[in-house]
């Protein structure tokens, strides 16, 4: 069982300093000692240095008696460029159950993306007071899980290229050669591997010799159509100039050219994969019928077909383990999986909450955090994660800001790296009070899923009273359980005190979640019933390339899974210049994408980029190492 950690001071500064001088002015625990206050025992960490330790999927069979605690999910409004501090939220509420309220309890966050690190928002640790330590190791590699996702899914990519490369310039009977290749006695055996695809074509022998010339050709031709093959390669890096690229181009790859392109690594099907599967038994399951693309005759192609199945599951097999880190104020995290809400799943992990639901105990509380706004990175909480675990929140957290409502409300727009219009920074309580349409909004779809919604009002430095009385007034009226002020950035846990003693008593209200959507509804009612019940939209249009993908995909048999929408973050809408709560307009989905391994499907909506791109001014200007102490700065 947790304990709850003892209440540690922070030398709280008046000028709240940088958050890389808050973090690196910090003594922080040795992770052991950590552990050992969450509960875990010597033999189910692996130490990744003083700071950071692997946690094994064991301590779930130790504890699988143990009734789980509260689970609470936070999200936000629909955020501005700047971002509305949901992280920092989350951390600040934590430190505030185990530092302030002697609760037990414990984070689950994902691990940030280094596209936005050195991009426009920064990493993704925190804030001022309420920070995961040490930010750096956190924001940076952490234990190595995103630069795994990112070998695997390169390997598969590599994977279909040369075999369409291969298949091109051998006969059926060299390529099946090649591919079951005779030892010294001339005897041949299928790979493990490869008994999955002769399973999948109906072949029920086990020795090589004994195929026909037809199953032979069967099975050793994939015969991948090159314009149906949907798997991209990935960074980890915001690069826009390898959103489309040309590949095959050298001399030795005889002309064979492909038009492809890069995502953002973690927007890559396997880090979903990851944030999905129960334990590494799953995760093989579902790497291994992830689809590439399709032959030319329409069959599925998956990752099992092309031999890689395996390989991909060794690649991976360390990023199963959640990677337990620390607050400011010593309160348990758990890092497990990736972000990008807009275009991706965007959730931590199921396994990262299962863990911590059974450490806190029946008392206790687990604080998650859902991507970008409530309308899609709280959704996909709710009708992926939740579908899949099992697991239900008892009270969603909702995010929002003076700044973000002035924008909706009409403000000028906020645009990073440029200072904020004066309306941002002097009393405006008309404009507030115009933008509280979008806080509105989130709480009436957060209410549709049976859940109670507390409002937290991240206070800014330049937010006058009555600004923040508006919002709160606003949130009770839209039907919030409560609305609470926050000052956890300045203040640390000390600042979300109130905040967490309204989260202790929506969690002690009865609830009644409901899902949003069933699977058994075709793909086009699942996709109109986001459309219209989250973001209000009047109805949705599909170019000829979604719905012939839609229609595949039916064909295929994988209608009956949950929808992942790629879509703007910025707005309701798919445009992102539509603030405020935008109703009347038609969703356009361009195109469809299927994730069957990780087990959604993934309209893409307007004109949203799976690879994001830089600012005329990134982050990176601000970067450094000082090469005298080694410690890095400016990072945020």
């Amino acid at each position: 069982m947790v304990h709850a950690t003892p209440h540690s001071a922070l030398n709280v500064q008046p000028k709240v300093p940088e958050d890389y001088e808050i973090s690196q002015a910090a003594t922080p625990e040795h992770i052991s000692q950590i552990a050992e206050i969450a509960g875990l025992r010597p033999d189910e960490v692996d130490l990744y240095g003083k700071f950071k330790a692997k946690v094994k999927l064991s301590v779930r069979d130790r504890l699988k008696d143990v009734p789980n605690g509260n689970m609470v999910v936070v999200a936000g409004i629909t955020p501005t460029p700047l971002g509305e501090g949901k992280s920092t939220t989350t951390i600040g509420l934590c430190q505030a159950f185990g530092a302030y309220l002697n609760k037990k309890v414990f984070t689950c966050i994902r691990q940030p993306s280094q596209g936005p690190t050195f991009g426009i928002k920064g990493g993704a640790a925190g804030g001022g007071y309420s920070q995961v330590i040490p930010m750096e190791e956190l924001n940076l590699h952490l234990t190595g899980d995103i630069h795994a996702i990112t070998a695997a899914n390169n390997l598969l990519a590599a994977a279909i290229d040369v075999r369409m490369f291969h298949e091109l310039a051998q006969s059926d009977t060299a390529l099946f050669n090649r591919l079951c290749p005779a030892n010294k006695e001339g005897q041949r055996k299928f790979a493990p591997v490869m008994v999955r695809r002769l399973a999948k074509l109906g072949i029920n022998k086990t020795d090589p010799s004994a195929l026909t010339p037809e199953e032979v050709r069967s099975f050793a031709r994939l015969d991948i159509d090159p314009q149906a093959i949907t798997w991209r390669r990935v960074t980890d890096t915001n690069d826009r100039f390898l959103r489309v690229i040309t590949t095959g181009q050298g001399p030795e790859e005889r002309g064979q050219t492909r038009e492809t392109g890069f995502d953002i690594a973690v927007g890559s099907e396997i880090m979903a994969v990851l944030a999905l599967a129960v334990d590494l038994a799953d995760m093989r399951e579902r790497l291994g019928r992830m689809v590439i693309g399709t032959s030319r005759s329409g069959d599925p192609v998956t990752a099992d077909d092309l031999g890689v199945g395996g390989a991909l599951t060794v690649l991976m097999k360390d990023t199963i383990e959640p990677t337990l880190m620390q607050t400011l104020e010593h309160t348990p995290v758990l890092v497990h999986a990736g972000p990008f809400a807009n275009i991706a799943h965007g959730n931590s992990s199921i396994v990262a909450d299962q863990i911590a639901l059974k450490l806190v105990g029946p008392d206790g509380y687990v604080i998650t955090e859902a991507g970008f706004g409530a309308d899609i990175g709280l959704e996909k909480y709710m009708n992926i994660k939740c579908r899949a675990s099992g697991l239900s929140p008892n009270c969603v957290v909702l995010v929002a800001t003076v700044r973000a409502l002035k924008m909706h409300g009409g403000g000028p727009p906020v645009v990073a790296g440029t200072p904020l219009h004066h309306d941002y920074t002097n009393e405006n309580v008309e404009l507030v009070t115009k933008g509280c349409c979008n806080l509105e909004r989130h709480i009436a779809n957060i209410k549709t899923y049976g859940v109670p919604c507390v409002v937290a009002i991240n206070q800014f430095a330049n937010d006058a009273p009555s600004e923040l009385e508006a919002v709160k007034q606003a949130a009770l009226a839209a039907g919030a359980f409560d609305a609470v002020v926050c000052a956890h950035h300045g203040l640390g846990g000390a600042g979300a005190v109130d905040l967490a003693r309204a989260v202790a008593a929506a969690c002690a209200q009865p609830s009644e979640f409901k899902l949003l959507y069933p699977l058994d509804l075709p793909i086009k009612a699942k996709i109109e019933a986001i459309a219209k019940q989250m973001y209000h939209a009047d109805g949705v249009e599909y170019t000829p390339q979604a719905e012939a993908q839609i229609e595949k995909f039916t064909r295929l048999g994988l209608d009956k899974l949950p929808i992942c929408m790629a879509k703007t973050q910025y707005s309701f809408s798919h445009d992102a210049s539509k603030k405020g709560a935008p109703s009347g307009f038609i969703l356009p989905i361009r195109d469809v994408r299927a994730s069957a391994g990780a087990g959604f499907l993934v309209p893409l909506v307007g004109l949203i980029a799976t690879m994001p791109g830089l600012p005329t001014r990134p982050c990176f200007y601000d970067i450094d190492l000082d090469t005298v102490t080694g410690k890095v700065v400016g990072l945020s």
